[in-house]
């Protein structure tokens, strides 16, 4: 079987989360600093070439009301960036509220804010892959 990638997009770090081959559970990767495009498609491919990744998921921030906002273009124009270089189909997840509820979780584990920073968005990706899952 073949794995998911989940993907959520930050201003500052991209976070990572991969399922298990039967596609049940999802668990963090380390999250990519962001870099140029290239640089990141080159860090994306070799990911689903090495984990046999056959779809991606990326969250896509709603409003509460269900709306899109500036934050939605700005993953929508991450996507189109994507598409062409990893070649495989590419999905989206509604995200609303997962930094929060990730940021909860890390928080009741212990983790200080600095360790938070590190770790949030890569768990924000793995709820977003867990919800699609």
């Amino acid at each position: 079987m073949t794995r998911i990638l989940g993907i959520d997009f930050g201003t500052v770090r991209i976070g990572l989360a991969l399922s298990d081959p039967t596609g049940t559970l999802a668990s963090p990767l380390p999250h990519l600093e962001k870099k140029t495009i290239p640089q990141i498609n080159a860090a994306l491919t070799e990911l689903v070439e090495t984990h046999e990744i056959s779809r991606v998921v990326v969250g896509l921030p709603r409003n509460m009301d269900g709306s899109y906002g500036p934050a939605a273009e700005k993953v929508r124009d991450f996507i189109s960036k994507i598409q062409g270089s990893i070649g495989i189909p590419i999905e989206t997840q509604d995200e609303r509220l997962t930094t929060v509820q990730a940021s909860k979780q890390l928080s009741q584990i212990g983790l200080n804010q600095k360790e938070l920073r590190k770790k949030i968005d890569s768990s924000s990706a793995s709820l977003i892959l867990q919800q699609y899952l």
